[in-house]
C-alpha cells in the first residue's frame, strides 16, 4: 500500500468517545500498558537530549495512544504516526489532530518509508509488529536504520515469549494478576477487543472511515496478547531474536530495557 495522510475525518466527540474507549479495552490485555508508554518516553527523551526538532515515528500507531503521549514529554519533536487501519487512524487524527502527521501505509510495503523524512531520530511501536514475520521485520528493520540518525533509537514495546513454556506460564499469571487487582481496585470489567471493534464499526458517526469489516487481530496495537489469548497472531520471536534482527540491520547495539512479565522493550541504538 502506498502512503497516504488523506484520511476521512470524524466528529471530535465521536473520536474522543472511540478513543477513551480503546485505551481501557487494550489496558485489559496490557496490564503494564501506561507505564510502558512510560518508559518509551523515558528511553526517547534521554536519546534525544539536545537534539534540535527531532523527528519520532510511530510504527502500527493505531489511535493514537502512544503519540500523544510522547508528544507531552517532547513538545518540540515533530511526529510521524503511520498505520494501516483507516479506522483507527482517522480516530488518531480527529482525536489528537495536529500532534502528528498521520500517515495510513501497510508497515510489510516497503513503500511506505515514502512517507518519511530522509532522517529520523527515534522510531517507536507498541504492541503492533507482532504480526509481521521474521523476515518481513529484518526488512522493516533495515528500512529504519538506513534512515535513523547516529545516536538516534528504535524502541519496540510488546509481548515477546520467554524461552520455555512453564516460563510463559508464569509470564501469563503476572499479566493476569495485574489485571486482577486493578479490577479489584474499582476500575471494573473492561471492553474486550472483538466487541469494540463490532461496536465501533456499528456506529454511524464513524462511517466516514470506511471500515466495512473488523479486522482480524494481527495489525497496530490491537492483538490480545497475553491476559486474554497468549500470544494470539504472534510471529513468536523472543526479545533476543529481535535483538539480533535490530543488530544485523545496521544498529551499533541493541539490548531489553524494559521487562514485566513476557512484556519487553527492546531498545536499539544507531
Amino acid at each position: 500500500m502506498t502512503a497516504t495522510d488523506q484520511t476521512p475525518r470524524v466528529p471530535a466527540d465521536a473520536a474522543a468517545e472511540w478513543v477513551a474507549r480503546w485505551d481501557a479495552q487494550q489496558e485489559g490485555y496490557i496490564p503494564f500498558r501506561e507505564e510502558r508508554f512510560a518508559v518509551h518516553a523515558d528511553v526517547v527523551a534521554a536519546a534525544l537530549e539536545g537534539v534540535e526538532a527531532p523527528v519520532v515515528v510511530d510504527l502500527g500507531c493505531g489511535p493514537g495512544s502512544l503519540t500523544a503521549r510522547l508528544a507531552e514529554r517532547l513538545p518540540g519533536a515533530a511526529f510521524i504516526g503511520v498505520d494501516a487501519d483507516p479506522l483507527l487512524l482517522g480516530l488518531a487524527e480527529a482525536h489528537y489532530g495536529d500532534t502528528a502527521r498521520w500517515v495510513r501505509a501497510d508497515l510489510a510495503d516497503p513503500s511506505w518509508t515514502e512517507a518519511l523524512p530522509p532522517v529520523v531520530h527515534a522510531a517507536v511501536s507498541t504492541t503492533a509488529l507482532h504480526w509481521m514475520g521474521r523476515e518481513a521485520l529484518a526488512a522493516l528493520y533495515r528500512s529504519l536504520a538506513a534512515r535513523t540518525a547516529p545516536g538516534g533509537v528504535f524502541a519496540n514495546a510488546d509481548h515477546m515469549p520467554l524461552p520455555e513454556a512453564r516460563m510463559n506460564a508464569l509470564a501469563a499469571a503476572v499479566g493476569r494478576g495485574r489485571t486482577g487487582r486493578a479490577e479489584a481496585g474499582g476500575r471494573g470489567e473492561r471492553e474486550e477487543w472483538g466487541p469494540w471493534w463490532d461496536a465501533a464499526l456499528a456506529d454511524d458517526r464513524l462511517a466516514p472511515l470506511r471500515a466495512e469489516k473488523r479486522p482480524t487481530p494481527q495489525t497496530t496495537e490491537d492483538a490480545p496478547t497475553g491476559a486474554a489469548e497468549h500470544h494470539h497472531g504472534s510471529n513468536l520471536l523472543s526479545a533476543a531474536d529481535h535483538v539480533e534482527l535490530l543488530s544485523g540491520a545496521g544498529y551499533s547495539s541493541a539490548g531489553v530495557v524494559w521487562q514485566a512479565g513476557d512484556d519487553h522493550m527492546v531498545v536499539a541504538v544507531r
